[in-house]
């Protein structure tokens, strides 16, 4: 076969990563006078880089994840106080092995959605299932979709191996569908064990006014918890900080 012939074979097997980097390992073996083992080898990482990279990129995108955030972009000094050894704890993912929970609470702009995606990010990048949502929008579209569209939907919630809920009861209460849509996701993860990150602004004792039940906020709770680190962050915010470096700038300018 010639190298053309050999590449339409390669493209007919599906072995991209091989047939896009073939011409290069054939000078390559031909300038060192490399052994046949060598080469083949080489030819073979590059397809299994090829795909590993090809499968990544499907799972950041199933995601929906925006960003690839990491916490290696974030700024530690800013806020000294924030818990960064839990932060770094839960970004090794151990607590998706356990089916484990994690609820990130405290004020505005203090990076708790930064260090979800982040854990979120890695997930994706250890072969894990994940899924992003804007809580409160998500959920409040839930109720205007179709039966069909919402028992996808709901398919999509529960069976990824992490869910992250970002900004829950952002809009301080959220609709009766939305709510039972909310206790419908942590019972069936709790009963899967899969895990959920949340992240809202507002205390736990203060989520049964936000749902307008009591006994609701309770029993979500008592699921999400019973598995679960707390991580608290109190600080300034950043978003202020960069208004203000926005301002200052435009003001000198």
């Amino acid at each position: 076969m010639t190298l053309n012939e050999i590449e339409r074979a390669l493209r007919e097997l599906r072995l991209s990563g091989i047939a896009a980097t073939l011409s290069t390992r054939v000078m390559q073996a031909q300038s060192s006078q490399q052994p046949f083992l060598e080469t083949f080898s080489a030819m073979l990482q590059d397809e299994l880089d090829r795909r590993r990279s090809r499968l990544t990129e499907r799972r950041f995108k199933h995601s929906r994840l925006e960003e690839r955030l990491t916490l290696a972009d974030f700024d530690w000094r800013f806020n000294p106080k924030l818990p960064r050894q839990a932060c770094f704890e839960l970004h090794t993912l151990k607590f998706i092995g356990e089916g484990a929970n994690a609820l990130i609470i405290g004020k505005p702009g203090t990076g708790k959605s930064h260090i979800a995606k982040a854990v979120a990010y890695q997930a994706t990048l250890q072969g894990h299932d994940v899924r992003y949502v804007e809580a409160d929008t998500e959920f409040a579209q839930y109720a205007l979709c179709s039966a069909s569209e919402q028992t996808a939907l709901l398919r999509a919630y529960i069976e990824p191996d992490l869910l992250v809920l970002d900004d829950l009861f952002l809009a301080r209460r959220i609709s009766e569908a939305a709510a039972e849509l909310l206790q419908t996701v942590v019972h069936q993860r709790y009963k899967r064990r899969r895990s959920i990150v949340v992240t809202s602004n507002r205390v736990v004792q203060d989520w049964g006014k936000y749902l307008g039940d009591a006994t609701m906020a309770t029993t979500i709770l008592d699921r999400l918890m019973h598995r679960a680190v707390m991580l608290e962050f109190e600080g300034k915010s950043y978003r202020l900080k960069e208004a203000a470096a926005r301002i200052a700038l435009s003001t000198d300018a």
